[in-house]
């Protein structure tokens, strides 16, 4: 009997001797697959797209932070974007693993970030158990660290004011003023993120350093600028719906729309069809331009990072003249002055109307993707195919970015001058960002 356990024994310690333990690997792949995972979780949790922003960017300056330690090409954000210090530095001893440790802090930043915790988990289980399974000891001492970043960040970021703006009060309409914005139809919703002037900006000195020429003085005179403005979109509309189906007009706003709450009523009943935000529209077209470049794991986390970075600033730079100038939406002023059955081809979002959010954010993101894939770039957007519409085809991330300026016009919920601004504002603060945040060594030794 003893004889057999021996016998056993030796089997299980060869066994265990010849185990071998393999490398870590993570491909590109795999974050995306994550970001794609937390945007499906933020349509289902329904995040505004300012707060969307916000969600993008903690955690891929996280995963970047790590990579840069060891990556000859990237420079660490740590003195470039306001009050973020150097994270902690790894244990030389333990077999780290840099781009599963960003993975890890990745995960965890984004589940602190989201509601639906819980549909984050799988995920995140099922890339441990696998490392885990191929280096238990480079998957453990991967995972410390990660998570300790993880820490490092999450305090960073929550001196960002998010959760003081939690608790101001709510936005007042003001309903005796008719150049004020007033909430619309069919929800009636009131006023989102009032307060996101008061966010902590990444890499822009302040919500108002881009502030914007205003829009023209109100007036409902016929020969008045701003008459012509709200005529033009009541004329575009017309139009463009007369063409029906096939109206390029009408495509190009229905592709570009990105309202995460589009409230649909049905007799009695009022329910909501859920989709990304215009943030997370250029995250998808990063997406794209990363595996249309067959870029390695660390470019495409820089690639996400610059451009995260650029939208959660482009959001803070437009909220911040929203509720300044507050100006009311055209379906208000064309309800009320021209046409009382007219609606718009998109429904309009709860919020007033200089500038044109999108407009702002795509110009901001069309820059920033510019700087690192080139200014000739072509490219199939796909991101709306899950939400029914077809893939449009650009020729640079700039093209794509004027059409989703105009699309606002199209969509009938902005004036001409508010996209135009709006583009104009975020091309700017784009510019400013890349000029001022130096991600790649060699920019960097070059600028010193």
């Amino acid at each position: 009997m003893m004889k057999k356990y021996g016998v056993l024994f030796l089997i299980v310690l060869i066994f265990a001797c010849g185990k071998k333990e393999e490398p870590l690997v993570v491909a590109p792949d795999v974050l995306h697959q994550s970001i794609d995972h937390v945007t499906q979780i933020m349509i289902h949790d329904i995040f505004s797209p300012p707060v969307a922003s916000r969600i993008f960017a903690y955690p891929n300056i996280a995963a970047y932070e790590i990579v840069a330690l060891t990556n000859d090409d990237y420079a660490s954000l740590a003195g470039q974007v306001h009050e973020l210090t150097p994270i902690p530095k790894p244990d030389t001893s333990q077999p780290i693993n840099h781009e599963v440790a960003a993975m890890v802090a990745h995960i965890d930043l984004s589940r602190r970030l989201i509601f639906s915790e819980e549909k984050l988990t799988p995920f995140r289980d099922s890339l441990y158990t696998e490392w885990q399974s191929k280096n238990e000891k480079a998957f453990n001492a991967s995972k410390e660290y990660g998570l300790q970043v993880a820490e490092h960040i999450a305090a960073w970021m929550n001196k960002d004011n998010y959760n003081q703006t939690r608790t101001m009060p709510k936005f007042t309409v003001n309903t005796d003023d008719p150049t004020r914005w007033q909430p619309t139809p069919p929800a009636y919703m009131e006023g989102i993120e009032p307060h996101w002037n008061k966010i902590r900006p990444f890499v822009i000195d302040s919500a108002n350093q881009f502030k914007p020429a205003p829009p023209p003085p109100f007036s409902m005179e016929e020969n008045s600028d701003f008459y012509k403005e709200v005529r033009e979109v009541y004329d575009i509309s017309n139009e463009i719906t007369e063409k029906g189906d096939e109206s390029e007009e009408i495509a190009i706003a229905q592709f570009w729309d990105c309202n995460p709450y589009v409230s649909v009523t049905r007799g009695h009943l009022m329910f909501a069809t859920k989709k990304i935000t215009p943030g997370a529209h250029w995250i998808g077209i990063v997406k794209i331009a990363t595996k249309k470049t067959d870029s390695d794991f660390a470019k495409t986390l820089f690639a996400y990072t610059k451009t995260s970075i650029a939208i959660a600033d482009g959001f803070i730079s437009c909220w911040d003249e929203k509720y300044r100038s507050n100006l009311i939406r055209p379906e208000t002023l064309i309800n009320a002055h021209i046409d009382e059955n007219w609606k718009p081809v998109l429904q309009t979002p709860p919020f007033p109307e200089y500038t044109s959010g999108h407009s702002v954010v795509s110009g901001a993101a069309g820059v920033a993707l510019t700087s690192i894939f080139g200014g000739d770039f072509a490219f199939d957007d796909d991101t709306e195919v899950p939400y029914g519409l077809p893939v449009r085809s650009f020729t640079s991330f700039e093209a794509a970015a004027s059409e989703a300026a105009i699309s606002r016009m199209y969509g009938g919920i902005h004036y001409r001058k508010a996209v135009d601004v709006g583009v104009k504002q975020g091309r700017d603060l784009g510019n400013f960002i890349v000029d001022n945040l130096q991600m790649k060594r060699e920019a960097q030794n070059a600028s010193n």
